[in-house]
């Protein structure tokens, strides 16, 4: 199956963006405008065709932040929290 144009630029712009800034399929699907579905399979499915060294250096960044991600939401619970967050009755 050969690849669109504008997909595997897509795919090659958004590997370079998560390299350079370590980011999450969450922050790299925000940035360029798609889902996280999208920024997914392009990283798992089209890069490693494309290129597949870059896709591996990619995968090692995405599962790094995918072992971090119950600190990164523990934070989060934390600060909500902390800043006085109050559930209201409905």
């Amino acid at each position: 199956m050969v690849l669109k144009d504008y997909i595997q630029e897509r795919a090659l712009e958004i590997a370079a963006y998560i390299l350079e800034h370590k980011a999450t399929v969450r922050e790299a699907a925000k940035v360029f405008k798609v889902s996280k579905s999208t920024v997914h399979k392009d990283m798992a499915d089209r890069l490693p065709r494309i290129n597949p060294a870059l896709a591996k250096s990619v995968k090692k960044i995405l599962d790094q932040n995918k072992a971090e991600r119950h600190i990164r939401g523990g934070n989060a619970t934390y600060l909500k929290y902390k800043s006085g967050y109050q559930k209201t009755k409905v």
